[in-house]
């Protein structure tokens, strides 16, 4: 069974991703890659290391175009834009993957106060599917629409939810530090992020307004059964690509580093995408690659977790993939672990 699959939005560094991974999968043929440009680049001029490994031109394409063209489109557009298309494709038959953030928070309330839109397809919040395999796989299963889960807060969540659902930490007063590489901010030009600008520099950002907070709240209370909360403080780092999550929770009982670690290797036991491991992680131990690395230590009163993920890979194209593959009932690792 081939799959013909097509990426929206296909000109920034998640669609590439998505692309060479996707390029990987005995089981996809691309077959859509759009714009919403009308002049027609083809792929190369765009990404140019998919030169000779893809023959398509990015074009503005029509719901029917890809509905004639494709079984499952990956969205990579904006929050808001995603949302108001992504109706349009569930009801030509087309499965979904969606990569922006219209899909992962199940309150429109909520949505509309940290995005500051109204929601153009609101009645699907509530069912909506959030994409985190290693938390919420069954539903995924066989799904139409998966909400890809955000980059920090698939960070954040993999390191703390375990220990949450152990009841070993206490679902408040926890802060996630994280700092994030500069593809993080897209590819689109911003100040900010120009070299002279971020290079030889570190800055955090979005400090007690980042959209991802009500995401990472969500994610814990679903898992755990209690409501949390979380001061979530993003940085940017001069480099291209990572994520390090540096996570501070209250014990509920005496607790050695042993075993906070031992806990995290227990529920991750099974899973093949998540690596538990005795030293300090670091952003390039995972670069280019699906893996979060997890690692614990007790200091003082806190329980400190430490995650690592590539923020365009496990952070969003490859978990997109994972979830593709979850959908289509392939195995799960196919096309990325290699």
């Amino acid at each position: 069974m081939t799959i013909r699959v097509g990426i929206l939005g296909a000109t920034g560094y998640t669609a590439f991703e998505l692309a060479r991974i996707l390029l990987r999968h005995s089981d996809v043929q691309i077959t859509a890659l759009t714009t919403r440009q009308d002049d027609r680049p083809h792929v190369s001029s765009v990404h140019p290391q998919l030169t000779g490994r893809l023959d398509l031109p990015l074009e503005n394409l029509s719901l029917d175009q890809l509905a004639e063209r494709c079984d499952c489109i990956f969205g990579c557009l904006p929050h808001a834009a995603s949302a108001a298309v992504v109706p349009g494709l569930l009801e030509r038959g087309m499965k979904v993957v969606d990569l922006s953030a219209d899909y992962r928070l199940r309150d429109v309330v909520v949505y509309e106060k940290w995005y500051g839109e109204k929601h153009p397809d609101p009645a699907r919040l509530p069912e909506s599917i959030y994409g985190l395999p290693e938390l919420f796989r069954d539903p995924i299963r066989g799904a139409d629409l998966v909400a890809n889960p955000g980059c920090y807060p698939t960070s954040a969540t993999l390191a703390l939810a375990p220990l949450l659902k152990a009841g070993m930490i206490q679902p408040t007063d926890i802060v996630v530090d994280a700092k994030s590489g500069v593809s993080g901010a897209g590819r689109t030009p911003k100040l900010g992020t120009l070299f002279p600008e971020c290079n030889e520099s570190f800055a955090a950002y979005g400090v007690g307004t980042h959209r991802h907070t009500p995401e990472i709240e969500q994610n814990l209370g679903q898992a755990s059964g209690q409501t949390c909360s979380v001061i979530f403080t993003p940085h940017l780092v001069p480099m291209d690509r990572g994520i390090l999550s540096t996570c501070y929770a209250k014990p509920t009982a005496a607790v050695t580093t042993a075993e906070a670690i031992d806990a995290l290797r227990q529920f991750y036991v099974d899973e093949p995408f998540v690596q538990v491991v005795d030293g300090l992680p670091a952003t390039k131990h995972v670069s280019g690659t699906n893996y979060c690395h997890l690692t614990a230590r007790v200091v003082g009163e806190r329980i400190i977790v430490l995650s690592v993920i590539d923020n365009l890979i496990k952070g969003a194209s490859g978990a997109a993939v994972q979830n593709f593959n979850l959908m289509y009932d392939f195995a799960e690792t196919t096309a990325l672990t290699n």
